[in-house]
């Protein structure tokens, strides 16, 4: 039996209050989805800026709703929720991905990241093994009292990580797994939590001001598609020629470049089998 987690929630509020005031983190035990619950609070109207960690998550979910399992330990999986109002949203799961991976593995001088992304929401490690992902939601807010029409108009975003901490069982799975193991032996869940935490909070914010094209460079120095053939869900193929400033992907096809906006577009590197749609 895996000991006891000690997560650093006091540690965690005390580098992100400062950021973000009213800033509350919450510890479950066991939820049905982090991602879930904090949606459920904004819809009732409850849109505190909140960190949800639940060691165990029965119904945790990724893109595409595809489930997400894990045992206590084995996985650093929280949600983030905040209100922003940028004028632009393009682009944001891949900012919420340049963070984390910055967090758990800064860029080296010289050479390729251990961490890199893979086009639109997945953390991989340089040998295409997934680390881990990231699922965005948002949900409508009701205007300030007072608030000038004119004014954009907030949302309640919920970004949503899963880190694997340990190597999971590969079974079923599309594309092989990874664990933080692999990158840093000394990270466990907790720690992990307190290295991504207030950095993700500075990135949302520089977004909602900046959006997502100074990032881009970011992105681009972890692409893990760039540069190789790719197969689209859809039925193209092509090569990978990175993501532009509003966070597209660049594939150059028989048709010449397309800029693949849609998240509902699964991208894998050729030979690499898509994911069962359903």
């Amino acid at each position: 039996m895996q000991p006891p987690l000690r997560w650093p929630a006091e540690a965690v509020w005390e580098a992100v209050e400062p950021l973000l005031p009213g800033f509350t983190v919450e510890v479950l035990p066991s939820i049905d989805s982090s991602n879930t619950e904090l949606m459920r609070r904004a819809r009732a109207g409850r849109c505190e800026p909140t960190l949800l960690v639940a060691e165990v998550q029965t119904a945790g979910r990724g893109r595409l709703g595809r489930p997400w399992h894990n045992a206590a330990g084995d996985s650093l999986m929280f949600s983030l929720g905040l209100p922003l109002a940028p004028a632009d949203w393009s682009g944001l799961s891949l900012a919420v991905g340049v963070s984390v991976a910055e967090s758990l593995q800064p860029a080296p001088v010289a050479g390729r990241p251990r961490v890199v992304l893979k086009w639109p929401n997945d953390l991989w490690l340089d040998d295409d093994r997934k680390l881990g992902g990231i699922l965005v939601e948002t949900a409508s807010m009701a205007p300030p009292a007072g608030a000038h029409s004119a004014a954009r108009a907030a949302r309640y975003v919920v970004a949503g990580v899963g880190i694997n901490v340990r190597p999971p069982m590969a079974q079923d799975l599309s594309t092989p797994p990874a664990s933080l193991q692999d990158v840093d032996a000394r990270l466990d869940a907790p720690a992990a939590l307190l290295r991504v935490a207030a950095p993700l909070v500075s990135m949302l914010q520089s977004f909602e001001v900046y959006g997502f094209a100074p990032v881009q460079p970011r992105f681009l120095q972890r692409d893990a598609l760039r540069g190789r053939e790719v197969s689209l869900s859809d039925g193209q193929g092509g090569t990978a020629h990175g993501v532009g400033e509003d966070g597209a992907l660049l594939v150059h096809t028989a048709r010449g470049m397309q800029a693949v906006t849609s998240a509902e577009i699964s991208v894998r590197p050729a030979g690499q089998a898509l994911p069962p749609r359903g």
